[in-house]
């Protein structure tokens, strides 16, 4: 089906919706309207469910422990569950996650996590149990309130941080209310807050609005401003004589436009190097690709290409401080074009409404005549490389790109903030893999909570291992979230990095200070003490020189992944990837405190 079908086909769709929706006082065929919200997100291929029991939710939780195909996790905590229910979303294409919490108390403590969401742009429905629609118009002093009946305080803290907020109150409403907040989730990959009231759940409504699928299809550009942007950005690749280098990030994975990017790769021969947050959108054994962009932090020769190529196609960017060096590109505004999901810049001019996702192979079969020149511009290798070092100890400079020899295709790698984060940049992964990282939000302790979330949807989409590096400072903030992996039978591979500490705040500010230090923790006793009671589900290891990480790598078992083990890394204190501690100077000078 051509772009313009899916679009012509996402409208008749909408259509229907709104017809159906008149139609639904005679519709014969009923349903409760917690089912129909279940119907719904198992439509959009979800199978796990995130969150914690509370008192205004334990009723849909009947449902949802009954539904045949969607499962409740249970988390630890509600922050927890959100990070989960993020990393499962980034995992899963085309589906969402979902952390199901209770009023107040339950779903403020998931707001660090769906801010995260919000951040990086994830998917993410925060579906809240709240108290009935005759109590939030009689405001008692329930539990869970503030004791001033501001019942909409959690709303409102909510919008904050949701694309779209559902405040159901009655049962005609639900099924629109439903629909509209799952379709701004998946098209603008974004969270959304939904309220469902206790005396709501089991109420029945028509179910013929579920025959027809929600659309994930973006908006229509105007045919006339696209047309006339096409030949813009042809015109000006001409006068650049074909000189292009094509930069992806974050939003190539989040809007869905990975596969559209890669035909324009291959029939256009431009070569393509990526931003912190866009790696693993291209494939990194594809021969044009060079590598990693992060501005003043990038390695001279990718450097050398990338700013001084002509032109500049960003695709999908996002210009945060630690995607970009802090903000250290050096290419000018006249040599760069951007593509984004809802709109468009050619140089100095903006193009609003004209996004990528629909433009992108009408642009790619206007500029394929470029190939004969695109294709033979020098692309530097980006190669798996492992350098020399006499030393025993475990460095970073050393760990790295030896872990890039372990893993293999089809592989969910989970990069916690800091040291993993920085150091996964600069080395190649292997095709159909996935890089799962939270560079722009940078929550310790994320990683966990989206491990769990990643890992149960690798194992619905059948991919392989499932990968975690965490630090151990960060580890000790979400530790509790390896139990449910263990009670559900997941079987990540977790290297703790136990450099005794917050890394990455050593090298922002206070180094030799007390506040970056932790309390020493007994790693490889965490999987029994955490669920594995007697043993037998996991393993444990701890190494401490390049020969005991080199040995444990090669041995077939370990590679398996045939149990949830644990690697306590020792590595020193003060040791850290040089794109951290460039990137750490950088940021420490921006956060300098004036008089001291």
């Amino acid at each position: 089906m051509t772009k313009d079908a899916e679009a012509l086909q996402a409208e008749v769709d909408r259509l229907r919706l709104e017809v159906q929706t008149l139609e639904a006082s005679h519709d014969a065929q009923k349903i409760t309207v917690g089912n129909y919200l279940l119907t719904r997100l198992a439509q959009l291929g979800v199978t796990s469910m995130f969150g914690l029991p509370g008192d205004f939710n334990l009723g849909f939780l009947d449902l949802v422990e009954d539904h045949p195909t969607i499962d409740w996790i249970g988390n630890c905590n509600e922050l927890n569950a959100a990070y989960a229910a993020d990393g499962y979303a980034r995992v899963k294409e085309h589906s969402i996650g979902v952390v199901t919490t209770t009023f107040g108390v339950g779903e403020l403590s998931a707001t660090n996590g769906i801010a995260g969401a919000f951040s990086e742009m994830v998917p993410v429905l925060h579906l809240v149990g709240v108290p009935s629609t005759v109590q939030q118009k009689a405001r008692p002093i329930l539990h869970h309130t503030l004791g001033d009946g501001r019942y909409d305080a959690y709303v409102k803290a909510a919008s904050q941080f949701s694309v779209y907020q559902a405040i159901i109150m009655n049962k005609n409403d639900a099924p629109i209310q439903i629909d509209r907040a799952l379709t701004e989730c998946i098209t603008l990959a974004r969270p959304v807050y939904m309220t469902l009231p206790t005396d709501i759940v089991y109420q029945e409504i028509g179910s013929q609005r579920l025959l027809t699928p929600l659309s994930r299809s973006p908006p229509l550009n105007d045919p006339a401003t696209e047309d006339f942007v096409i030949e813009l950005i042809h015109q000006r690749i001409k006068e650049a004589e074909g000189d292009v280098v094509v930069l992806v990030d974050a939003c190539v994975i989040r809007h869905d436009v990975k596969q559209e990017v890669f035909d324009l790769l291959k029939k256009t021969g431009f070569p393509v190097y990526a931003a912190p947050m866009g790696k693993s959108s291209v494939d990194e054994n594809y021969s044009r690709y060079g590598g990693i962009y992060v501005g003043s932090i990038t390695h001279p020769d990718i450097k050398g290409k990338v700013e001084n190529a002509k032109l500049l196609l960003s695709i999908g960017s996002l210009a945060s401080d630690f995607n970009t060096g802090n903000f250290t590109y050096r290419i000018s505004t006249r040599r760069q074009i951007e593509l984004h999901s809802d709109h468009t810049k050619v140089q100095f001019a903006r193009f609003e409404g004209i996004g990528m996702k629909r433009m992108l192979p009408k642009l790619t079969e206007r500029l394929k005549e470029f190939y004969p020149i695109g294709s033979n511009i020098e692309v530097p290798p980006f190669i798996k490389q492992l350098p020399k070092q006499d030393t025993p100890v475990i460095s970073h400079l050393w760990f790295w790109p030896r872990l890039s020899f372990f893993f293999k295709e089809e592989d969910v790698i989970v990069t916690e903030t800091g040291t993993a984060n920085f150091g996964i940049l600069d080395i190649p992964l292997p095709a159909k893999s996935i890089l799962v990282s939270q560079i722009l939000w940078g929550s310790i302790g994320w990683s966990v909570g989206s491990c769990l979330g990643a890992a149960l949807a690798a194992r619905d989409i059948n991919m392989g291992r499932v990968i975690l590096f965490v630090g151990d400072g960060s580890l000790q903030l979400t530790v509790q979230e390896l139990s449910p992996m263990i009670r559900k039978g997941l079987r990540p591979i977790i290297f703790v990095l136990n450099n005794k500490g917050y890394s990455i705040e050593r090298y922002i500010h206070g180094k030799h200070r007390k506040y970056n230090d932790i309390s020493e923790w007994n790693w490889t006793s965490l999987l029994k003490v955490l669920g594995d009671l007697d043993g037998t589900l996991s393993r444990t290891y701890t190494v401490r020189t390049k020969k005991e990480v080199s040995d444990l790598l090669d041995n077939p078992t370990f590679a398996n992944a045939d149990k949830i083990q644990l690697v306590e890394v020792i590595m020193d204190a003060l040791d850290a990837p040089r794109a951290l501690e460039v990137q750490a100077e950088l940021t420490g000078k921006g956060n300098a405190y004036a008089g001291k």
